[in-house]
């Protein structure tokens, strides 16, 4: 998102790279401030670094676009590609943020870099999303690679990522209710704010989308003449007869694909996204790089843990974390929890002050055995454990934090099969999860 206090972006700010978003945060310590004008300056003083990537694929979206970009890293990497992936925010540490060449970026090499910023910068007013965003294009300039992919940090035409010009596609995965706020308070205006990555040209593919989103995506696209793909008109993705595989289909004709490596009905929508966006582009990849998609992955989109946390749970139980934190993430994960109809499903959720709690539980609450609210001490904006329970229709009880919450369940639940155990409902509760289930990126 475009610029949180340093505060707000995670404990992990600590040493060099910690003292650098310090200084640089206290020149323009706003929350969030969606425009384009002081990083295109600061670019220029770089020498546009922007201007001298690798081919980018540019991905909007509320939910799915991370998992989006992980499914086309995958892909591409299958074929064998040197892949940059700049995404937002990070769970643990800061360094997540800059995959380089397919390697999580050093942390010396990030502060160096952010160093270069910062004197390039001069002391004038810049957002910390704005400086990460312009260390992601100098590292991605720097280095030689085949393909960069670029997930927006919030709404898409005021965001900091959107100074590329030129990308070879973009891709718009699932929109939902959220940030109302920066982008409105309809998905009509919210998906305006995501169209806004679409260039002259340039081909946009999308996923699944309400018959009002679908058509401002298509208005934007017309005024822009870019080829527009979207599900279930230029391309298709269904279960093959047994189930075993995936089949896409679009112009170019057709795939046999494996199910994606992220788990959950919505990551099909997403893995022939993925696809089409590569298909779109114009990019040309072997055809074994389309088995890539059983291989990609991305931290705390139900993920399973096996460390400390899980450890907690009687033998047999599985914890797994989802980072969902709108109502269009509390459908997703209610479909997963169908699926899961071989055990009971408990549900510990902690959320952001800003977020809907009522509508991100009201999908839920019918598929969970029991809810337990949390907020960890370390948990940025955490919306306190009351507002969860009076959001839960009297289904909510105190957690009040994730060990407390794990423990009552091994402890106190009455005798009954082994179970499942999804944290969810915030991107920062995962990244605290993760720290304490003993979780690095690699």
């Amino acid at each position: 998102m475009n610029a949180s206090p340093v505060s707000g972006l995670g404990p992990e700010f600590a040493g060099r790279t910690g003292a650098i978003l310090e200084r640089l945060n206290r020149l323009y310590p706003a929350l969030i401030d969606l425009s384009l004008g002081r990083l295109e300056h600061l670019l220029a003083r770089l020498g546009h670094p922007e201007r001298h990537l690798p081919p980018v694929i540019h991905v909007a979206g509320t939910n799915g676009k991370g998992s989006t970009c992980a499914l086309i890293r995958a892909i591409a990497e299958a074929a064998g590609w040197r892949v940059h992936v700049m995404t937002s925010p990070h769970l643990v540490h800061v360094t997540e943020r800059f995959r380089i060449a397919g390697k999580i970026v050093t942390e010396s090499e990030l502060a160096e870099v952010l160093e270069e910023v910062e004197r390039a910068n001069d002391g004038a007013p810049i957002t910390v999303f704005e400086v990460l965003t312009a260390a992601g294009f100098v590292l991605g300039a720097r280095h030689p690679a085949e393909l960069m992919i670029v997930e927006v940090g919030l709404g898409g035409r005021y965001d900091a990522t959107n100074v590329l010009a030129r990308p070879a596609a973009c891709a718009i995965a699932s929109i939902s209710m959220d940030h109302e706020a920066f982008l409105g308070d309809t998905l009509e205006k919210i998906a305006l704010e995501k169209a806004g990555i679409i260039k002259d040209f340039v081909p946009v593919a999308t996923g699944r989308h309400p018959t009002d989103v679908m058509g401002v995506i298509a208005r934007v696209a017309a005024e822009h003449d870019a080829p527009l793909w979207r599900r279930g008109h230029e391309w298709s993705i269904t279960p093959s007869p047994d189930g075993t595989r995936l089949i896409y289909r679009d112009g170019e004709g057709m795939l046999e694909l494996p199910h994606p490596g992220l788990p959950g009905p919505h990551q099909v929508d997403n893995a022939g996204l993925a696809v089409a966006t590569l298909r779109s582009s114009g990019l040309s990849l072997p055809a074994q790089a389309w088995a890539g998609l059983a291989d990609a992955h991305w931290p705390a989109r139900l993920q399973q843990l096996h460390g400390a946390l899980a450890h907690l749970l009687p033998d047999g139980w599985e914890l797994w974390l989802d980072g969902g934190h709108n109502p269009g993430a509390g459908e997703a994960l209610a479909r997963v929890m169908q699926g899961w109809s071989d055990r009971p499903v408990h549900l510990i959720v902690g959320m952001k002050q800003t977020k809907d709690a009522s509508g991100f539980l009201a999908p839920l609450l019918p598929h969970a055995a029991s809810v337990q609210a949390v907020a960890e001490p370390e948990q940025h904006l955490a919306l306190p454990v009351a507002d969860i329970i009076a959001a839960g229709q009297g289904r909510v009880t105190a957690g009040p934090t994730i060990r407390a919450a794990l423990e009552h369940l091994s402890r106190d639940m009455p005798p009954q099969p082994a179970a499942r155990v999804v944290v969810c409902g915030s991107l920062y509760l995962a990244g605290v999860a993760l720290q304490q289930d003993g979780w690095r990126a690699t």
